[in-house]
């Protein structure tokens, strides 16, 4: 919490945000006081208290598990903390937009965890990362980095499309269609796209975007490519999946889409014989998931956008 910003505070709010009782006797020239105020000595105004802040550290949402305070961050900001510590993170970038036109997977945003980070009394600039956007008869977009303090996780690949298939590289690739080259994700932080193939006629679709926790499967035949695996964390207290790669697309009869997975979306599926086309399903934000392939050039079907990225930071509660 935080004293207000304008109006008039009272000396409830004060001791509240020194954490007493807020019908307490309360001495303005006390050194609680005066540290929370930054006012050393003289007289102190009740407006040098606009904004004053006696909690440890500030920053995103703020909650508690089993005896750490936990800092979520799905918008940027800055982690800001009062004094030397040891914190854990967990930083997962924007997800790759999903391909257009027989489209791959989004690849999943980079993941980076760590235990043990030390930081000083300071505030630490945090980015997160969108998620690139779902191509229309193009290759998806990159998603783009997130950061905190030293660690920067990257952006998930765009799945590639019919015309050009190349899938974009990043924390996890892209998927591919066709013939179009393995899209690769980064040692550490994600895994490699799927391929595409052809199968003859129209028996053929793409490969899913790479997790961070796995590659994205390939099209085999009668099987559009799923999104690769993501990574399990319990940062928060619970234990949740995140950085999954999307689906890729089927071509014709008798298939379905690929199945994204832990946050990432769910490919489309193009139905020639008769007339089916299914859009791309957007990966789940702040997940880092990608977005799933789409089909044919149609109105109103589109790619699915990635996934937004996080970041998460916890303490020992002092």
């Amino acid at each position: 919490m935080a004293l207000q910003s304008s109006g008039a505070i009272s000396l409830n709010n004060v001791n509240v945000e020194l954490g007493n009782s807020g019908t307490a006797s309360i001495n303005m020239g006390s050194s609680a006081v005066r540290d929370l105020f930054d006012v050393a000595s003289g007289a102190i105004s009740m407006s040098d208290g606009y904004g004053a802040s006696n909690a440890y550290a500030t920053g995103g949402t703020i909650t508690t598990s089993g005896g750490y305070t936990i800092h979520t961050f799905t918008s940027s900001g800055t982690f800001a903390i009062t004094a030397s510590d040891t914190v854990q993170y967990l930083v997962i970038a924007g997800g790759g937009g999903g391909g257009g036109h027989y489209g791959g997977g989004g690849g999943a945003g980079g993941y980076l965890e760590s235990t043990s980070m030390s930081v000083t009394a300071q505030g630490y600039t945090v980015t997160v990362g969108a998620g690139g956007s779902g191509g229309e008869g193009a290759v998806g977009s990159n998603g783009t980095n997130s950061v905190f303090n030293s660690i920067t996780s990257t952006g998930g690949g765009g799945g590639a499309y019919s015309g050009n298939r190349v899938a974009g590289n990043g924390g996890s690739g892209g998927g591919t269609t066709f013939t179009g080259a393995v899209a690769t994700g980064i040692s550490g932080q994600g895994f490699n796209g799927g391929l595409g193939g052809d199968y003859g006629g129209c028996n053929g679709g793409s490969g899913g975007g790479g997790g961070a926790g796995g590659v994205g499967a390939s099209f085999a035949s009668g099987n559009a490519g799923n999104g690769g695996s993501g990574k399990s964390s319990s940062i928060t207290g619970t234990a949740v999946a995140r950085a999954g790669g999307g689906g890729g697309v089927y071509l014709c009869d008798g298939g379905a889409g690929g199945v994204g997975t832990a946050g990432g979306g769910s490919g489309g599926l193009s139905n020639n014989a008769d007339g089916v086309q299914t859009s791309g399903v957007d990966g789940t934000a702040n997940t880092g998931g990608g977005g799933g392939g789409y089909g044919y050039t149609e109105a109103g079907v589109i790619a699915g956008n990635g996934a937004s990225g996080v970041v998460i930071i916890r303490y020992l509660t002092p």
